[in-house]
């Protein structure tokens, strides 16, 4: 399967989001959001497996995708599609959990990490961050297009462009190379949620369709 469409990565931060996050994301996904991250990276795990059951059920009456920040045990007790690393996690240990058939993903920040990272075995990466991330301003220098565009022209595997990403600025990192984007602030604190995954499915509708400029894809989801 390639990557879900449209290729929005929403990443989750419950005491950011305006609602309940099964809720938030129900509207989302009703919205036309396809892809979901739960980076919940405070919660206790029995908590966590609780929240990911719940996001797992409403996104499978939409055909979406989840993946689990961290927690690669979780996401297979709980049937989500993937887990997603940070970075010093292994990609050899998280694939032992999860299974052949799920994702796993990397987070990025820079060639050297995402080579190693694609080296591995992940199936796609974040790189971050592209601009100045609202959630995280202190994060680091934002790395830039050129950047984003060096990096998605050197790798075999999807990358994401993640960090300060919002309607104005998404499409600017399709055209640089990017399967996709990432959103965690544009979406989590919208007063309308829907609306603001509509206004970033129109700034990216020029360039996403079921083939990517990348020309990489995602393996069949699992479960």
């Amino acid at each position: 399967m390639r990557l879900p469409q449209p290729p929005l990565l929403v990443i989750t931060d419950r005491r950011r989001a305006r609602r309940p996050l099964p809720e938030l994301l129900g509207e989302l996904f009703a919205a036309g959001v396809r892809w979901v991250m739960v980076r919940e990276k405070d919660l206790p795990e029995a908590e966590l497996a609780s929240l990911v059951g719940e996001i797992v059920r409403r996104a499978r009456v939409w055909g979406a995708a989840v993946v689990v920040n961290g927690h690669a045990g979780v996401a297979a007790a709980c049937g989500a599609d993937g887990v997603h690393l940070p970075q010093g996690f292994s990609v050899a240990e998280a694939r032992r959990l999860v299974g052949p058939d799920r994702w796993v993903g990397v987070s990025a920040h820079n060639l050297e990490e995402a080579q190693r990272a694609a080296a591995a075995g992940a199936d796609y990466i974040t790189l971050s961050p592209i601009f100045t991330p609202l959630s995280k301003p202190g994060y680091g220098p934002p790395l830039g297009l050129e950047a984003l565009r060096q990096v998605a022209r050197a790798m075999p595997i999807p990358v994401i462009a993640l960090g300060g990403i919002t309607p104005a600025n998404a499409r600017s990192c399709l055209e640089a190379g990017a399967a996709g984007v990432a959103v965690l602030g544009g979406l989590m604190e919208a007063t309308d949620p829907q609306e603001a995954a509509r206004a970033y499915f129109q700034a990216m509708s020029p360039l996403t369709s079921n083939e990517s400029d990348s020309g990489t894809h995602l393996k069949t989801l699992g479960g």
